[in-house]
């Protein structure tokens, strides 16, 4: 890591998660002068904390652009560090045919645009398994060329890959807020003292929202507490990710499996809860299934959290370096039984670890990757709503592109962070 603060970069992100260090590497490997500052430690909160899949099974069509695109860069990526990235395949089980209905009207929209999934009957599942199943699956959505990675190992490693291009890395160095002059913004205040910069890159998780505030930026974003476990070492013979709604798995590189389910998502009512309702409140009602609304001491934490600070004294971003919630040990627990009932194979696994991490959500649950127009020179990445892990290479290609006034590697036009301004 670098120890030395510059006076002056090209481009400064904030945030060190594998979207800011995506960003950084693509932007370095163009021989642009940047660097990444971090409140607390590479990948320190969600970027580590995901279930490590890689998909395009069920994505929203906007992001398969991105999701195509990022596949190729996994495979660079784990050409040059092992990151445990490999094309197991995912598949959405069906135990209905309205599941079945669902993923054929996903799948008509998908495969215009080169997403090699299809649809599975039921007696093509054994195949898929090679394990046996105690479940009455119809069916599933399945894609070959999706996979897996380590988020322990990934964004370390693409933080390698970013440094060796020429980009410097500073951990436990807040960015307090930007810089502006002119109308413009023209660098960024650390802990540690200001450094110049024709362009920032907001990359910063579920705080995105908190900085964009105190810059006079509305992002509509809030946190959703979502946990996850992984198992002792299982000979279980299930190599692909599974989503089986009640429980989701994947294998992982040390022989265990990461486990979760859909419903191990808690949104806390906050005060940004009651802001943002309007904006909201649609999605909940979609999602009110799998995400469960809870009160507690989250909402006296976020109300005693100062939203308006300057670059002198410390801020809320120094107070709290790491997000590291307790995990939610029932719903992940449920998701573990019903594993072990649909899969008896999963009979001896026991729980090795178990961790939590807030998700950054939008209303619509596509994330911003744009230019902050009332800000020339600020850029936001963020709101990534659970999506990240995945396309992260690809959106911080994206992000370089934006940032350099490059011809983009997708269509950007739904990432704009104008779609949330009011009409």
């Amino acid at each position: 890591m670098a120890s030395v603060l510059p006076r002056q970069v090209d481009v400064a992100i904030i945030g060190a998660g594998i979207i800011g260090m995506s960003t950084a590497w693509a932007l370095a490997k163009a021989g642009v002068r940047v660097a990444v500052f971090e409140k607390g430690v590479i990948a320190g909160e969600q970027s580590s904390r995901n279930w490590g899949w890689i998909r395009t099974v069920g994505r929203d069509h906007k992001e398969l652009p991105l999701a195509m695109r990022a596949i190729d860069l996994w495979k660079d990526i784990q050409s040059q560090h092992d990151v445990g990235y490999r094309q197991t395949g995912v598949a959405y089980l069906a135990e209905s045919q309205s599941d079945m209905d669902g993923y054929r009207k996903w799948l008509d929209k998908a495969e215009p645009l080169g997403v090699p999934a299809q649809l599975l009957a039921r007696d093509q599942l054994p195949d898929l398994f090679k394990s046996r199943s105690e479940r009455n699956w119809i069916g599933a959505l399945h894609c070959p060329v999706d996979g897996v990675a380590e988020p322990e190992r990934a964004t370390h490693a693409i933080a390698k890959l970013a440094i060796a291009a020429g980009a410097q890395v500073f951990e436990q160095t807040a960015v307090r807020c930007l810089d502006q002059s002119g109308g413009r913004t023209s660098g960024i205040v650390t802990e540690r003292g200001r450094v110049a910069a024709d362009a920032v890159v907001l990359a910063g998780g579920a705080w995105s929202r908190l900085f964009c505030g105190n810059t006079g930026v509305s992002f509509p974003q809030l946190k959703v507490h979502a946990s996850v476990l992984r198992t002792t070492p299982v000979d279980a013979g299930l190599d692909l990710a599974i989503n089986g709604k009640d429980f989701t798995c994947r294998k992982r590189a040390d022989g265990g499996y990461s486990v979760s389910q859909l419903g191990a998502s808690v949104a806390d009512l906050t005060p940004d809860s009651i802001r943002l309702c309007r904006q909201f409140f649609p999605a909940w009602l979609s999602e009110k299934k799998y995400l469960k609304l809870r009160v507690g001491r989250r909402f006296l934490d976020e109300l005693m959290m100062p939203t308006r600070f300057g670059a002198q004294g410390p801020t809320p971003f120094e107070a709290y370096r790491t997000l590291d919630p307790a995990p939610g040990m029932k719903s992940i627990g449920v998701a573990l039984d019903k594993l072990k009932q649909a899969f008896p194979e999963f009979q001896s696994a026991q729980v090795a670890h178990a961790w939590a991490g807030f998700i950054d959500v939008t209303p619509d649950a596509i994330p911003v990757i744009s230019g902050v127009e009332s800000v020339p020179g600020f850029y936001l990445a963020s709101g990534f709503s659970g999506h990240g892990f995945g396309i992260g290479p690809a959106a911080g290609a994206l992000m370089a592109d934006l940032v350099q006034g490059n011809t983009p590697l997708v269509d950007p036009h739904a990432f704009r962070l104008s779609k949330y301004e009011r009409p």
